[in-house]
């Protein structure tokens, strides 16, 4: 498997609230594989609750260290492409796109907003041979507790 990237756009949906207090919702919905060539952001859909917002251009890169990730993400019932997206003015919009469930971790623990969408077959295919390619799973390792492995008492 010689593909390590993939460009595609990301499809963010902005939902009208009947709340006094947040008024809208963003949300990421799809990922489009057709939609590789960077542009500005397109609307493709528009009714009295929504809004779909078509963001082209965005690249995702498989890096061998992230490996794990990717096999944990593949090896769910759904696998996902984990999307990163930030408030820019009025709009969402999204910066990264992932399949590594560690990666997408790390950036939630770092207080960005990420959230799945569905990943598509031909993308699902791709990054599952990757894996194949490249995971290998660390042998397990007995972690002594404290308590066995004997005190030293002069410090």
């Amino acid at each position: 498997m010689d593909r390590t990237s993939f460009a595609m756009g990301v499809v963010m949906e902005r939902r009208i609230l009947a709340n006094r207090w947040q008024t809208e919702q963003w949300v990421p919905i799809a990922v489009d594989t057709d939609a590789a060539e960077s542009a500005p952001p397109q609307l493709i859909y528009k009714d009295m609750s929504c809004e779909r917002w078509l963001h082209p251009g965005l690249e995702m890169r498989l890096y061998r260290d992230e490996a794990e990730g990717y096999f944990l993400n593949c090896s769910t019932a759904q696998p996902v492409v984990f999307v990163s997206w930030r408030m820019e003015e009025d709009r969402a919009r999204p910066w990264l796109i992932t399949a590594s469930y560690n990666e997408a971790s790390r950036l939630l623990d770092a207080g960005e907003q990420v959230e799945g969408v569905p990943m598509p077959e031909p993308v699902l295919r791709d990054v599952s041979a990757y894996v194949q390619l490249h995971y290998r799973p660390q042998p397990k390792k007995r972690i002594r507790p404290p308590s066995f492995r004997g005190a030293r008492r002069d410090e």
